[in-house]
């Protein structure tokens, strides 16, 4: 990065800058996450199995649910395996590279999630708009090509904010007042931090926020011009309940982003800005496969037959394994 940089290790001090915040509370907090982050895990592999294996399900509109799902993981995989072990050891050091990896790939998977939301506002608009030639609007290789265009731009963006934080000299502390590499803590610690590289961060995210948002919602306006003409009152419900869920997962995904990131920052802000990220990392992941899971049958069939088959795969595990063991004793 920079040859200026004076400071080569951080401290992720995270929790440890609230008030009496050791000991038990640490405890909970990770059992609370651990769960979290193992049933964020579950149910995203459920998600892109079921997916994967029900037929029915390969349209463009799953093709885009299994690239967020898998996308999701890798976001959370970015952020709660290191907040976990940082909750249970003393030292929370981490190396500049290190650091500048993980907000790499922690931004560039955000930027990507919100890529591939806006590529599923276009599908539903597509759908409902033109569903003659849907088909041949929103191919395989059209899909493909959307998600590909959302991991590029999205790791661009984040390439260039990693570039623009990492440049700067850290002189004034070593202290990250955050469980992992976040911006704003990041950049407060620079002593040469000025307007411009602000400035410059702010378009960048705003960028991937404001630009991804502004589509989807533009999206969305065609899609209910559209939607109220049609005479039946069946089509309006079956039109509206197929971008129901997106919709509430575009919801809490920009409100939480827009919250951390679009908004003024000072110092007294980053232990609100921290419980907010808690959402945005745990949280939220947490509730998109519930989202998706609960308000689509189609996804709910799928689901069981998955659960059904994995259920029946386990016992025959262990039948199998019981004859080998009973041979290998008699042997």
């Amino acid at each position: 990065m920079g040859n200026h940089t004076t400071a080569s290790i951080f401290l992720l001090w995270g929790f440890s800058s609230f008030p009496d915040s050791q000991g038990l509370l640490f405890g909970l907090l990770f059992v609370m996450i651990f769960f979290s982050h193992v049933t964020i895990l579950a149910a995203n592999v459920c998600i892109m199995v079921a997916i994967k294996l029900s037929h029915n399900l390969h349209t463009p509109m799953y093709f885009f649910l299994c690239g967020l799902s898998f996308s999701e993981t890798c976001t959370t995989m970015a952020i709660i395996p290191r907040m976990l072990v940082d909750l249970l050891s003393d030292s929370k050091a981490i190396s500049l590279p290190e650091c500048a990896t993980q907000m790499f790939f922690f931004f560039g998977l955000g930027a990507n999630n919100c890529f591939i939301m806006a590529a599923m506002s276009y599908d539903r608009y597509t759908a409902i708009h033109s569903p003659l030639r849907y088909k041949v609007l929103m191919t395989h290789k059209i899909c493909f090509q959307f998600i590909m265009a959302s991991w590029m731009a999205g790791f661009l963006v984040s390439l260039c904010i990693v570039i623009t934080v990492f440049n700067l000299s850290f002189c004034d502390s070593n202290i990250i007042e955050h469980y992992f590499c976040d911006i704003s803590p990041v950049v407060c610690l620079a002593c040469d931090y000025t307007s411009h590289h602000e400035m410059a961060i702010f378009v960048l995210s705003a960028f991937v926020l404001v630009g991804s948002f502004v589509f989807i919602m533009m999206s969305y306006v065609f899609i209910v011009s559209r939607v109220v003409k049609m005479p039946s009152a069946k089509g309006k419900y079956k039109a509206f309940s197929t971008c129901s869920s997106h919709l509430t997962v575009v919801c809490i995904h920009y409100g939480f982003a827009g919250f951390v990131y679009l908004r003024p920052k000072d110092r007294d802000s980053f232990h609100e800005d921290m419980l907010m990220a808690v959402t945005y990392t745990v949280l939220t992941p947490l509730l998109n496969p519930i989202v998706y899971s609960l308000r689509n049958k189609d996804m709910q069939t799928a689901l069981r037959k998955v659960l059904g088959k994995t259920n029946r795969f386990i016992p025959q595990m262990g039948s199998r394994r019981t004859p080998d063991i009973k041979n290998h004793k008699d042997k």
